[in-house]
């Protein structure tokens, strides 16, 4: 297997779909005790979604509880309760190229801003004949990492 270009540094995010994203918040918010740091909502992803999160600084983790905009449309975000899983990845570009290239099929839409303002891309979770690498029913989503995140993970490994 060719050198891998990229690292994943750690989660960056899990997204928990449901109907109602406010029964999500009662667990979630009322019980566990996270803070809701913003919402998301889009028409053409089909979300809306509170971002949440849990720990601090470079390691904190978003957790997104979500429910669709319509529950007639695609994409369900609710249809699965764990939605998706985020990876934080020091180089976001490189590892779509290097992983395209071995196999890995994406979904539609390419690199793009998240909802959290960070770059980032999704694996599909089924291979098709082309890209015969999927995430086996997951979806997993890639993030950029910023700068403070790169540099506290790789203190972590010094």
């Amino acid at each position: 297997m060719p050198h891998r270009p990229f690292k994943i540094l750690g989660i960056q995010q899990i997204a928990i779909g449901g109907a109602d994203k406010q029964k999500l918040r009662t667990l979630w918010v009322d019980m566990l005790g996270l803070d809701v740091t913003g919402n998301f909502v889009s028409e053409r992803e089909n979300v809306d979604e509170d971002i949440c999160a849990m720990g601090c600084g470079a390691f904190k983790v978003e957790v997104d509880l979500m429910q669709p905009v319509d529950p007639e449309k695609k994409p369900a975000v609710h249809a699965t309760p764990l939605n998706h899983v985020g990876l934080w990845v020091d180089d976001l570009p490189r590892a779509v190229e290097w992983l395209a290239a071995q196999g890995v099929r994406f979904a539609p839409g390419g690199i793009r801003k998240g909802a959290a303002g960070y770059d980032i891309t999704f694996l599909h979770p089924k291979g098709n004949e082309e890209f015969p690498i999927g995430a086996e029913g997951v979806l997993i989503e890639l993030v950029q990492a910023p700068p403070e995140v790169i540099e506290a993970f790789s203190r972590l490994n010094s």
